[in-house]
């Protein structure tokens, strides 16, 4: 498995798949062709069908524009075999001459791939990549999740995860004090605020809940609107995690080196399910991105509030089996409808996952891997019109001409 600073990427919305990659694809070819005269870009499947609501083409234009024009070709029923994110990059010169063609796909996270070969990606660094595995050294070791991580990473990982942390909890201030309308032809309304000052005036677990809300809607937020967050698994789900963490700190008085040591085990479980399944909505509905969002929350909760090895990984497989087949089917092709709502709900799921492991000895029949393997296996079976197309589901009735109109 790679470093899990390939899953904790910092950058701007609304879609580490669908912006942050192109984005990252552009500025790579760039790099080999300053001298083009102008450039064609196709975009393919998922990125073509939702690429105008994700701003996959501003992404683009605003690396490669300022160099030389650009031509957009958009090709949404076209799907490659290997990944429905793909994009073909080509140079031309002065006579209009092509001299370079180079098809790269998005998988995910804001990392590419190229003939099914991750591209500028750190290498392998865990020799362990299934919990199981990762749950016997822990039993046999006395050491936690987060120890396997840091023996892997090195101790440096800290520096970074704690920049990752302040990012966080910037965009949940940044979303908590923001009103006004969402980026769009829905007209949404942010939430956050609204959210945050109700759930003052309620006591006790009415009043946990709706902060918990209040956070994720924040970040999700922000997201929607181009801001700066951190990808948790990704753009789509990155308010599930923050949420939970910051909420706990906030309400138990946690440390930032026991919020920082959460946020290890959270990501390696990410890294888990982004090894050997995808967290792609793309590839595999929204199950992969909120789904394994909620999973990492779930794993870091039970971190926090003393869970045993086992029974992390129970409140681990509980985040995400319960999220099994949910589509991905964003309305107008925008990281709002329904994406925005699900990772407030999942966040709540989260707590409840960590609480109900919590009442267990952590023993269960359905192990963490096994529900990765069910979950890609459900991923590949779901019809692409419910894999980040808009063409089913909540977006099929919703189109943004129509909504302008």
């Amino acid at each position: 498995m790679k470093s899990i600073r390939e899953l904790y990427r910092i950058g701007t919305g609304p879609s580490s798949s669908h912006t942050m990659g192109p984005r990252k694809a552009a500025e790579q070819f760039l790099a080999r062709h300053p001298e083009a005269k102008s450039f064609e870009v196709t975009l393919y499947g998922s990125l073509a069908a939702t690429g105008k609501g994700h701003m996959t083409d501003v992404a683009i234009l605003d690396v490669l524009q300022p160099h030389a024009p650009v031509e957009i070709v958009w090709k949404p029923h076209v799907f490659f075999p290997f990944h429905p994110n793909g994009m073909t990059f080509k140079a031309f010169d002065g006579n209009g001459k092509k001299t370079d063609e180079w098809t790269v796909f998005s998988i995910g996270g804001g990392a590419l791939a190229e003939e099914g070969h991750p591209q500028g990606s750190t290498p392998d660094i865990y020799e362990m990549n299934t919990m199981s595995r990762i749950l016997y050294w822990c039993e046999h070791t006395g050491r936690s999740y987060w120890e396997y991580v840091e023996q892997c990473e090195g101790k440096e990982i800290w520096d970074y995860l704690a920049e990752v942390w302040e990012t966080m909890k910037a965009a949940i201030l940044r979303g908590l004090d923001a009103e006004g309308v969402l980026p769009g032809p829905l007209n949404l309304r942010r939430k956050a605020s609204a959210y945050y000052i109700k759930a003052k005036g309620f006591k006790d677990s009415l009043r946990s809940r709706g902060l918990v809300f209040a956070y994720a809607l924040a970040v999700s937020e922000e997201n929607a609107s181009g801001g700066k967050i951190v990808t948790a698994p990704t753009c789509g789900a990155c308010g599930v995690v923050p949420a939970v963490l910051y909420h706990l700190q906030k309400t138990r008085e946690f440390s930032d080196a026991r919020i920082l040591r959460a946020l290890a085990t959270a990501g390696l479980v990410g890294n888990i399910v982004k090894h050997n399944a995808s967290i792609s909505g793309a590839e595999a509905g929204c199950q992969a991105e909120v789904g394994v969002a909620c999973s990492m929350a779930a794993a870091a909760a039970s971190q926090l509030f003393g869970g045993s090895p086992a029974q992390i990984e129970y409140a681990a497989e509980m985040g995400l089996e319960h999220h099994l087949g949910m589509t991905c089917d964003p309305v107008c092709g925008l990281v709002q409808i329904p994406c925005i709502e699900r990772n407030a709900y999942a966040a709540a799921r989260a707590l409840d996952a960590n609480t109900y492991s919590a009442f267990t000895d952590g023993h269960h029949r359905v192990s963490f891997d096994r529900v990765v393997e069910v979950m890609k296996e459900t991923g590949h079976d779901l019809p692409s019109l419910y894999k980040e197309t808009s063409e089913g589901g909540l977006a099929k009735d919703y189109h943004p001409m129509a909504i302008d109109n």
